[in-house]
């Protein structure tokens, strides 16, 4: 009995794994030979006219192109590479680090959002223009108000703190790539133990229940709930392998897969990303409770725009079943 189960769960995370993994490594490999040929930072220093009108220093087009592109740690090295020269206030730091939040490691994370059955194109412009609208309105607001002003500190980017500048060599990168496929896998195997221990002990149904409120707002399935939940604290490719392994034994509706993909393409992985950003001098009531607040309104709006019987809500239906492979 429990070598049958430990197989099923074998069989079922090894599934999901591969899955995410055909989306991830190659999209990884086109964005490192980007990266390796200087396209990332010619992308960060055309953005740099775009980041005045916003409200933040040139340097921070760099930032937010090599996150937009790579990951926040990413984003996290350019910024120590660029700390010498670097004078931001907290308010500004906030800004980025939101708009960073919003939109970070786009192409990976979008090929997954597509491949679990919503529009990479409709969520991406979702993550940018939240990114962009959002980032300029707490810089704009903070100047205006004089809130947050007091400058950020970049000196201990220019110590031994683990970052560097520029993408690393192809066999560090390589090693790096097995590294974080392996974790992926190891995360997914215990997210699968981990929900079908709460299903069968109850959890599920309650957690469900005590989310009523915010799913009701939102306009999510109530079985969508807990996979939306992981992919909330843990990040859009946990949550991403989830919905897609569900998505395909439950048949989720179209709409429930946009709101669901579009709740983590804006608000995911809240822990550690969170801590990432805060780490960098960054306002928690603006990139976290203004975050998750935005995130809820945006969907909320979306929830009310694609009622069954509204012309986006028929336009769901008549596009049909998403392509799968």
């Amino acid at each position: 009995m429990l070598l049958a189960y430990l197989n099923t769960i074998r069989q079922r995370s090894t599934r999901m794994f591969l899955t995410i993994a055909r989306i991830m490594v190659p999209v990884m490999v086109i964005v490192y030979a980007a990266d390796r040929f200087g396209l990332v930072r010619l992308a960060g220093e055309a953005l740099a006219p775009a980041m005045a009108v916003l409200g933040l220093p040139p340097q921070a087009g760099i930032i937010w192109a090599t996150t937009v592109l790579t990951n926040i740690y990413g984003g996290m090295a350019s910024m120590a590479a660029l700390s010498s020269g670097l004078q931001m206030t907290t308010a500004q730091v906030s800004a980025l680090g939101i708009m960073m939040l919003f939109a970070h490691n786009v192409p990976t994370e979008q090929a997954i959002v597509h491949r679990a059955g919503a529009s990479a194109l409709v969520t991406g412009a979702l993550r940018f223009t939240m990114a962009l609208v959002v980032g300029a309105l707490v810089a704009w607001i903070c100047q205006t108000l004089g809130w947050l002003q007091a400058p950020v500190s970049f000196a201990w980017m220019g110590q031994d703190a683990g970052l560097t500048q520029g993408p690393p060599d192809l066999l560090p990168w390589l090693w790096a790539t097995l590294k974080s496929l392996l974790m992926v896998f190891g995360v997914i195997v215990g997210l699968v133990v981990f929900l079908d221990l709460l299903e069968r002990l109850g959890v599920t149904r309650l957690i469900t229940r005590l989310l009523t409120p915010v799913l009701r707002l939102s306009g999510l399935e109530e079985r969508a709930a807990p996979l939306t939940t992981v992919g909330v604290l843990l990040g859009l490719a946990y949550g991403g392998a989830l919905i897609i392994d569900a998505a395909e034994r439950e048949n989720y509706s179209r709409r429930t897969r946009l709101l669901a993909l579009s709740w983590l393409s804006l608000s995911h992985s809240l822990i550690e990303d969170t801590l990432l950003i805060l780490a960098l001098g960054a306002n928690l009531w603006v990139i976290l409770v203004l975050r998750v607040l935005l995130t809820l309104g945006v969907l909320a709006l979306m929830a009310a725009l694609t009622q069954p019987g509204t012309y986006w809500g028929r336009r769901l239906t008549a596009v049909g079943s998403p392509q799968r492979g």
